[in-house]
């Protein structure tokens, strides 16, 4: 069977989303593995968005925290709020009690993907303090390290993203997710899907 990796994730503008679309392209180019992209429930009412100024929401499928248990491995990605998760993300990973006192999710792997709104915005605080949420549920958490080579050390460019997975600066929110950007978020999708088919045909 096809190792089956969900990629969840709160994207309020735009930014997170766009990683995710190619974070499914890099996991979907592996062969013998099942890619998905799933959004968390918004908590946040229709006249605050739009308040904020916030487009509406595409048509991915919304997850429940039960689903989860069908995948073999999550790629997680949210933006950041001073310097943490979401509140959107953040309330979806706290109903997840009922698959932690089954321990449904250990074992399985799980990366981070993020974006901030500027350089010392949280690139690397936000997957940091995220691990918390995979370490409780047993979950063996996959960064991608300095595996996508020269693009982990551009100087002359502005780029997101850390060892501990893809990232993007949404700065004020008009600038978008760069070239680089998207192509490390392929590679992430990539590198962790081989991981994790890895781990579905050893289990």
């Amino acid at each position: 069977m096809a190792a089956k990796i969900y990629i969840v994730y709160y994207s309020m503008y735009g930014h997170v989303e766009k990683l995710a679309e190619e974070i499914l392209k890099g996991a979907a180019s592996v062969e013998g593995v099942e890619a998905k992209l799933w959004q968390v429930p918004e908590t946040l009412s229709e006249d605050v968005l739009a308040k904020m100024s916030a487009p509406p929401k595409t048509d991915v499928p919304i997850i429940t925290p039960n689903e989860l248990a069908e995948a073999d491995g999550f790629l997680f990605g949210f933006p950041t709020r001073f310097g943490m998760m979401a509140a959107q993300f953040k309330a979806f990973m706290d109903a997840t009690g009922g698959l932690w006192r089954t321990q449904q999710l250990a074992g399985k792997p799980a990366g981070i993907f993020y974006s901030t709104g500027s350089q010392g915005g949280g690139q690397e605080t936000t997957p940091l303090t995220a691990i918390t949420q995979l370490t409780h549920h047993g979950m063996i958490f996959v960064p991608i390290g300095y595996t996508f080579g020269a693009g982990m050390f551009e100087m002359e460019k502005v780029k997101g993203g850390t060892p501990y997975g893809a990232g993007t600066f949404a700065g004020d929110g008009s600038r978008q997710p760069s070239e680089l950007e998207l192509e490390q978020a392929f590679h992430q999708g990539k590198y962790f899907a081989i991981i994790a088919k890895k781990l579905k045909g050893s289990a």
